[in-house]
């Protein structure tokens, strides 16, 4: 409903935007570069280079002409082409590939979720045998009656079950899913809410994201090689070149706009920008002009006009040749030489937000990459202009020829010019390689491979349909100054869902003690279900659910699962202890069952009002609130629903050991929260020195 993807179509003769989805057969559909092909086609008019990795794997450029197919799943590089509709819906080459995709592969999923996962398959072992030995136990060893043993093992099973912690991240996540809808970011992937979190590498394209989505031409050098004479008037011949090639990106729009007075010269043939080959070209009468990166064009004479390029790239300029080129270009690299003509020098303002952007990331400890096809000086003036950290340490990726290169290189250097389609997909791999979290816009086709390999993609709407429709999350505005928003709210998600998390556990912890206990010693299991359901109503989950929204953007460190279980173990020891105790002197004492039932019930809702309140620091108003409505709401459902969770009057034997074991929960469960940390940071330092070692 955001975002859905629109295919020009020409219907009884008029060109009109239809979504996607209502195309049909036959259906004449133009397609020009950035477009992903939505539907298997046969070309019928025009030329395109076609990019097939989303299908194949290769990321060569493919050159389609009329009578070749179309497949639906690859994107458009460059050119523009009408195409017959052939296989629409579930026939098409993309949805035969997808079905089979999903019956072969499990959905990525975040690392909290497979924390759970995993979690939930111990678990699931576990009680199996806990619960069998405990039925055994009770109905055969102790001759209690059927219904009491079966209650008495139903309260261990749900106890050990984190019931409700699945729901509550999928609403968590669901709700900042709609909240970053409203400030205009769209996500197609829920998890890279989460991921995006924890990224510690931020790759970005200059153009579109460092700078505005606007270029304007702002000056036009002739070189010492162009004669007016010769080749004629220079400002006509750069209108004739424009209006020769299609509006299919934003430096073409800013020539057309630019250069208005072609001669009226028809192109005999044009082949459009490649970001492989970095030039486009278009030949008139049998005479071929170029216009691209110089490097790519000059080659061997670039040094002679180097200074001179290098002198507006220092300027934060986009520097291109304009030139003759010594034969017929066909979409490949160069191989003839080119007599350069003059430079069009291109202005991309700096986006006004990116300064405090940059400064954002900065001072949350995320490294920034810059990668560009852009001049690398040109990349690094506009880096620094944005505030990027070491900005001035750049490096001209057409020299990195292996992997190698590449791997050392992302190590050493925060701006990266001149780089290809698919060297933008080895940076990537080579900084996942490091360990790193890595996270990348883009708004181009060139950018989609390294969209693809990305722990987390953010794509301009603004840009390609190629590149929107392989990012996880997608700027609606176009705005990067948004991304603050969305780490704030993916660390507000993981970290409120930790917090959540050991809320959960403590009572699995518990559970699962106290039935070892119960296993050892021959003994019932203490708790009922219902008693169960109403600790965890009031100490975990409403409390938790509450405070997984308040805002939270603590910088995440370490795995979610260690995380969850160190704070929760505390509480869940001291739970056990606490009843366990209770229990023994219970029998001691001659204490009913019931009585020690309610009494273990009190207890352990003391020790869950705590655990919840060291949790919830630093309080606020709004964290008070919650606290105080959780006890009000467990004492008034004892006493108002005291039969339905089977809360009953104490007798004075218990309530005296009741008395004794609250006071003593306090400070176990403050000493064993001192000793798992003591611990914890033996274990970091420990780790840290054989890190160093290594």
């Amino acid at each position: 409903m955001l975002h859905a993807p629109r295919t020009r179509v020409l219907r009884n003769g008029i060109m009109k935007p239809v979504s996607s989805d209502k195309l049909v057969l036959d259906d004449i559909v133009i397609f020009s570069s950035g477009n992903q092909i939505c539907a298997d086609a046969i070309v019928v008019e025009g030329e395109v280079s076609v990019n097939e990795a989303l299908l194949t794997g290769e990321s060569d450029e493919i050159t389609k002409k009329p009578g070749d197919s179309l497949l639906s799943g690859s994107f458009i590089v460059s050119g523009s082409c009408k195409a017959r509709l052939e296989k629409v819906g579930a026939d098409s080459y993309i949805s035969r590939l997808t079905l089979q995709a999903k019956a072969t592969q499990k959905d990525e999923q975040s690392e909290m979720v497979r924390s759970l996962n995993r979690l939930l398959k111990i678990i699931g072992i576990i009680i199996i045998p806990i619960g069998i030995i405990l039925f055994y136990q009770s109905f055969f060893v102790a001759e209690e009656s059927f219904a009491n043993s079966v209650t008495s093992m139903v309260a261990a099973v749900i106890g050990m079950i984190p019931e409700g912690l699945y729901l509550l991240v999928s609403v968590t996540l669901a709700v900042s899913t709609i909240k970053l809808a409203v400030k205009k970011v769209l996500v197609h992937d829920m998890k890279c809410i989460e991921t995006l979190a924890r990224v510690d590498v931020l790759c970005v394209d200059k153009t579109g994201t460092i700078t505005s989505n606007e270029m304007t031409v702002s000056e036009v050098i002739p070189l010492s090689e162009y004669s007016e004479n010769i080749h004629g008037d220079l400002t006509e011949l750069l209108s004739d070149f424009a209006n020769a090639m299609a509006s299919d990106n934003i430096t073409m729009q800013a020539l057309k706009a630019r250069f208005t007075t072609p001669s009226g010269m028809e192109a005999d043939r044009i082949t459009s920008f490649s970001s492989a080959n970095k030039y486009s070209s278009a030949t008139f009468h049998g005479t071929s002009y170029v216009l691209g990166a110089p490097e790519f064009l000059l080659k061997s004479n670039y040094g002679k006009h180097q200074e001179t390029i290098e002198q507006y790239s220092n300027s934060g300029n986009r520097v291109l040749v304009y030139g003759i080129y010594d034969g017929t270009p066909n979409g490949g690299p160069l191989i003839e030489n080119v007599l350069p003509l003059a430079l069009v020098l291109i202005s991309n303002p700096v986006r006004k937000d990116a300064l405090e952007t940059f400064s954002y990331f900065a001072a949350e400890g995320v490294d920034i990459k810059v990668i560009s096809g852009d001049n690398p000086i040109t990349v690094s003036q506009v880096a620094k202009e944005a505030g990027i950290k070491n900005a001035s340490n750049f490096i001209d990726a057409s020299v990195l020829q292996t992997k190698e290169d590449i791997a050392k290189a992302v190590r050493q250097y925060t701006v990266f010019g001149r780089v290809n389609p698919q060297q933008k997909l080895m940076i990537i791999k080579a900084l996942k390689a490091e360990g790193k979290t890595v996270a990348m816009t883009g708004d181009g086709v060139n950018d989609v491979l390294a969209l693809k390999e990305a722990d987390c993609s953010i794509a301009m709407a603004s840009g390609s349909d190629a590149a929107s429709q392989a990012s996880q999350l997608v700027l609606l505005e176009s705005d990067f100054s948004r991304m603050p928003d969305v780490v704030a709210e993916g660390r507000q998600v993981v970290n409120n869902l930790e917090r959540s998390g050991s809320l959960f556990l403590v009572k699995n912890i518990f559970s699962l003690l106290i039935s070892l206990f119960s296993i050892a010693f021959a003994l019932s299991y203490p708790i009922g279900p219902a008693q169960i359901s109403l600790i965890s109503t009031f100490t975990i989950g409403l409390p938790g659910f509450l405070l997984s929204q308040v805002p939270n953007t603590s910088l995440i460190k370490g795995k979610y699962i260690t995380n969850v279980l160190v704070k929760a173990l505390p509480a869940g020891i001291t739970d056990a202890v606490i009843v366990g105790a209770l229990v023994i002197f219970g029998q001691v004492f001659a204490v009913g069952s019931e009585d020690i039932s309610v009494a273990a019930t009190m207890l352990l809702s003391i020790v869950g009002f705590m655990i919840l309140y060291e949790l919830s620091k630093p309080m606020n108003l709004y964290k008070w609130i919650i606290w105080c409505a959780s006890v009000v709401g467990l004492i008034l459902f004892s006493v108002l629903l005291n039969e339905l969770y089977s809360i009953s009057a104490m007798s004075l034997r218990c309530i005296m050991l009741f008395v004794v074991f609250s006071i003593l929960t306090e400070p176990l469960l403050r000493y064993l929260m001192l000793l798992t940390r003591k611990i914890r940071n033996f274990y970091l330092k420990r780790k840290g020195r054989d890190s160093e070692m290594i």
